[in-house]
């Protein structure tokens, strides 16, 4: 996160020239739709700079919520974006490879909200320290709070091995933090305080309760999901039979809590998937047992495949004569 006048495109031809040396087909489609989102607000900006980056005085004070979303997305200049995105398109190769798309389009979700959240803590906490209101006005813009995020992840995923910072060997499980320090001596402009909470969220998720939250919230949000399938599959592929005595014609569906003798054997401590699974044996051994008792065929059970089936029948009864 820094605060710079937009120049020329060089970083933008850097950064083309970046990823076409690692090669489009290479780059893992999270990664590279996050990235190329990323260039397109550069160039196609959805607010202007001054409205898009976050503060204190902006998303707290004035209730501007919106700058949480956008500040991440948005950056100052061309070299601005070249060395975030070079710089995740590393990162994000590695993790989408050991975490997977989804999982890493949730986490990039996550770590961009509550590294925001992070960031107005802490400069609001500096403000009321210092009682200087400097800290709650201090715009931030950028992706690089995320990008200090994603490092403590891809450290705690290899926490083995030597990092060079600024040719500095530094033990990869304290390379954030030195370059934390470094980036704020060599850079004054960048936000050390954006970079920070880059950190901070990076650890609530590796040793903190963060991963645990969002585990918990993936398999509530996928348990509706199946359950809401489920439902779905009952009311649409429930028990079927021909017409009844009432006069109705067609295949019936079943309700869901149709209180039919095969259901309960089923239901009882069993998951989801398994009562599916067991649904669809007990809807087989009930066509068995229709067809023993000479019930008319099921669905797709056509005349000509029947009495095929009672010729091969008799020949068997005269083999066995």
């Amino acid at each position: 996160m820094r605060g710079r006048h937009r120049g020329s495109h060089m970083g933008l031809l850097l950064l083309a020239s970046q990823v076409f040396q690692v090669g489009l087909d290479n780059i893992p489609p999270v990664t590279l739709g996050v990235l190329a989102l990323n260039v397109y607000l550069f160039l196609f900006p959805a607010a202007p700079l001054m409205q898009t980056c976050v503060s204190v005085q902006q998303a707290y004070w004035l209730k501007d919520w919106r700058r949480l979303l956008l500040s991440p997305l948005h950056h100052v200049d061309d070299w601005h974006l070249y060395f975030n995105m070079a710089l995740f398109l590393w990162k994000g190769k590695m993790l989408e490879q050991r975490l997977g798309g989804a999982w890493l389009l949730y986490l990039l979700s996550v770590f961009s909200l509550l590294t925001g959240f992070v960031y107005l803590a802490l400069e609001a906490a500096l403000t009321e320290l210092t009682q200087d209101q400097s800290y709650s006005l201090t715009c931030a813009v950028g992706f690089s709070g995320v990008l200090f995020a994603l490092k403590v992840l891809c450290n705690h995923y290899h926490p083995g091995g030597v990092t060079h910072v600024m040719g500095i060997p530094v033990a990869n499980r304290y390379a954030s933090w030195a370059e934390l320090v470094i980036i704020h001596m060599t850079s004054p402009g960048t936000s050390f305080v954006g970079h920070l909470s880059g950190i901070l969220v990076g650890l609530l998720y590796t040793s903190g309760p963060l991963k645990t939250i969002m585990r918990k919230c993936a398999e509530f949000v996928s348990m509706n999901g199946h359950n809401s399938r489920s439902r779905g599959y009952y009311n649409s592929s429930g028990s079927s039979g021909h017409s009844g005595s009432d006069g109705s014609s067609g295949y019936r569906q079943q309700a869901p809590d149709d209180t039919s003798t095969h259901q309960a054997p089923y239901t009882g401590g069993l998951t989801e998937e398994e009562q599916l699974q067991a649904a669809i044996r007990n809807s087989l051994n009930e066509g068995g047992e229709s067809r023993q008792r000479g019930a008319p065929p099921p669905y797709g059970f056509n005349a000509a495949e029947e009495e095929a089936e009672e010729i091969r029948r008799r020949r068997l009864r005269r083999f066995d004569r």
